[in-house]
């Protein structure tokens, strides 16, 4: 019986293991907004979402730490525009048919009734809220009858500190609106598209919901163009550092640019994907005026990339140039070691020969000079002149001179 007991309590506790694992597995990946809120360091390695075994098609995930779900709607024309904040998914509805562009703006994935209410009024397919609220998901573009899923991946520079926030924005482009779903509503790179449609700037307002799709997908992409310059200063700052100062603190930074550089590459590299492949398609979403256009962005996207590659590679040479920086430095430690050893090596020997205990009343050739005046000080006048001699062939030859430590360019 006791027997039975303890094979009971030992398989409660496997599947109390199990049940933990599998809520770690749910969160691998996901946007950790405490560690956000409280400036803590985190793994700024991309993982992206993935399904659990037996998971049922269309199951969405609400993590407990997720931003309150908000919507905000910007319904415009040439002529006219209305802005409505917040506001429930039920009265988005109405503005749908109309022939006015609609922009849906939906901030936050805590609110689970809520984002299954957008779905219902937005008619999404399962799959597609899965994708949208089960973040990050990696970047693509899928169609949906009379829709156009867009996933991909929005960065930004993190205020008075290092490295960059990342998160995913989906787009559902339809013929009259455009719905789009970010994880955060705190910040975003569309206040340039919003102000443009407030204020009547360019064309934007006479043109279709495509175009929209394509302004914003333009300020997401060249959202990565400050990141990038910003690591660019961070590389630029490295190399005076491994050069001159050389350290774990150096190296840990090092290490770092490179996991974040990583990141960078994972987020923008199938956007460039997804969009060759909707603009080779000819997708019926979208038309030949704005397909030009997202030929700008898919250029833009294989800069970005390049230089992504750039400053990868300048990454790696800096950890040889810190390997090597630290050779060198242990190198002069080792050549003023040497240069400190070959001065005492005669003056010990000297020390050593005077230091025998010779009895000059036995044998006049026993150290004669022990019996002399000057013996003593002509000791030490020899130790001088032999040290200083070896001290200037030294100087003259450039074993004083510090080769580890270079003038760097300003």
């Amino acid at each position: 019986m006791n027997k039975n007991k303890k094979n009971f309590s030992f398989f409660q506790r496997l599947l109390e293991l199990l049940f933990k694992q599998k809520k770690m597995f749910k969160q691998t990946g996901k946007t950790n907004l405490e560690n956000k809120q409280n400036n803590e360091p985190e793994d700024t390695l991309l993982e992206f979402y993935y399904d659990e075994q037996g998971d049922t098609p269309g199951t969405i995930y609400i993590e407990q730490d997720a931003t309150k779900t908000q919507i905000e709607l910007l319904d415009y024309n040439e002529d006219n525009l209305i802005f409505l904040t917040p506001l429930n998914a039920g009265e988005c509805e109405k503005y749908l048919d109309s022939e006015s562009v609609s922009w849906v703006d939906v901030s936050g994935l805590g609110s689970e009734d809520i984002l299954k209410e957008v779905g219902r009024v937005f008619n999404l397919h399962p799959l597609v809220l899965e994708d949208i609220v089960n973040v990050p998901q990696r970047p693509k573009i899928e169609a949906y009858n009379d829709q156009l899923l867009v996933i991909m991946q929005m960065v930004m520079n993190k205020q008075n500190e290092q490295g960059f926030w990342l998160e995913q924005v989906s787009f559902i482009l339809g013929k009259n609106y455009l719905l789009t779903i970010q994880e955060e509503p705190n910040y975003d790179c569309f206040d340039n598209v919003r102000d443009r449609i407030h204020h009547n700037k360019g064309t934007i307002r006479s043109q279709k919901s495509d175009y929209l799709a394509y302004a914003l997908w333009d300020a997401v992409i060249d959202g990565y163009f400050p990141v990038l310059e910003s690591y660019g200063e961070r590389i630029e700052d490295l190399e005076d550092q491994v050069v001159l100062t050389p350290n774990n603190e150096t190296l840990q930074q090092i290490y770092t640019v490179k996991r974040e550089l990583l990141a960078l590459r994972r987020s923008i590299w199938p956007q460039r994907d997804a969009l060759n492949t909707l603009l080779r398609d000819h997708s019926e979403f979208i038309s030949d005026d704005v397909r030009i256009y997202l030929k700008d962005c898919y250029d833009h996207i294989v800069q970005i990339i390049d230089i992504i590659e750039t400053y990868r590679e300048l990454a790696s040479g800096l950890m040889d140039v810190y390997l090597s920086a630290v050779s060198n430095k242990m190198n002069e430690i080792m050549k003023l070691l040497t240069v400190i050893s070959s001065i005492f090596i005669p003056l010990t020997f000297i020390a050593g020969v005077y230091g025998m205990n010779f009895k000059t009343d036995i044998s006049p050739l026993n150290m004669p000079e022990l019996n002399w005046y000057w013996g003593y000080p002509f000791f030490w006048l020899l130790i001088v002149i032999i040290a200083v001699s070896l001290i200037i062939f030294f100087w003259k030859r450039g074993w004083f001179e510090n080769t580890s430590v270079q003038k760097i360019d300003s």
